[in-house]
């Protein structure tokens, strides 16, 4: 009986050791960016090796006096989770009606769907420059919402489709027999079975919104409108250089927002990661 007994806290020990020792690597990365921030500038661009790094908050100076750090994150958080909250809102009955509905050209259009993500962003940002320009929408949080939301809303309408073909359908059939309708079905069936999916690809859309530069500096003209990814872009020159603490630091200020969703949703992440396949 000792013996078993100190078998499993043996491997008990083993298990913790190789998660703590893969969590380490996974975080070694991340604390290394973050420590450059807090690192003065001239000891980064040093070509000598340092050991033992000084402390310092110049970085966090410049951006709290010199930039409008904290607009340029709200100008973020509002573009990037008005964007999914538009792609849920269409994607799910778009994706409902693919896989429910049977009608001519069904897959067609869920292939057509697909295939504009895999259009170059570059072949039309010019007419989307002249579109909005004309409907005075240039320079502005809602701008870069349904710029956002244009862009992955096929992504996000394939992942729930991939994940809605998984429901069996005895499932509405019997809600049918009670009579309900498909609007009560969608609400009360579908998008409770499928809900990991739907956040797995709430997550995929945030992600890429987030890392999103070309239409973000085409719309966003003044700082009214810059998110983080454009503000990087201003420290990467001038007389003084690139100065790579103060775009460490609002790299990890931009990783941020994601990196809590998904500590906060990782149950529900990570059952989507893994139910079902995409189906074609």
């Amino acid at each position: 009986m000792a013996s078993i007994r100190r078998s499993r806290s043996e491997n008990l020990f083993v298990r913790y050791l190789i998660l703590g020792s893969w969590a380490l690597i996974c975080l070694a990365p991340i604390l290394w960016f973050l420590s450059i921030g807090f690192r003065p500038r001239t000891e980064i661009i040093t070509p000598r090796p340092i050991y033992w790094p000084t402390f310092s908050l110049d970085a966090w100076r410049m951006l709290m006096s010199d930039w409008p750090i904290a607009s340029y994150l709200r100008n973020s958080v509002l573009a990037v989770g008005g964007s999914v909250i538009i792609d849920l809102v269409l994607a799910i009955p778009a994706a409902y009606s693919l896989t429910r509905y049977d009608y001519k050209g069904r897959e067609d259009i869920g292939f057509y769907i697909l295939s504009t993500r895999m259009m170059a962003p570059a072949i039309v940002a010019i007419p989307i420059f002249f579109l909005f320009r004309n409907l005075g929408l240039l320079d502005s949080v809602w701008a870069l919402m349904l710029i956002y939301a244009a862009i992955n809303l096929s992504v996000v309408t394939w992942i729930v489709r991939s994940y809605m073909l998984d429901i069996p359908k005895e499932l509405e059939d019997a809600a049918r027999v009670d009579g309900a309708g498909d609007l009560t079905i969608l609400w009360e069936i579908i998008i409770p079975v499928c809900l990991p999916g739907i956040i797995t690809a709430a997550v995929i859309a945030a992600i890429f919104a987030i890392n999103e530069f070309l239409f973000t500096l085409l719309i966003a003209s003044t700082q009214n409108a810059y998110t983080l990814s454009v503000a990087l872009a201003n420290f990467t020159g001038g007389s003084d250089g690139v100065i790579y603490n103060a775009i460490a630091l609002v790299s990890f200020l931009a990783f941020l927002p994601i990196l809590a969703l998904v500590i906060l949703i990782q149950k529900h992440l990570s059952r989507g990661l893994t139910m079902g396949a995409v189906k074609g």
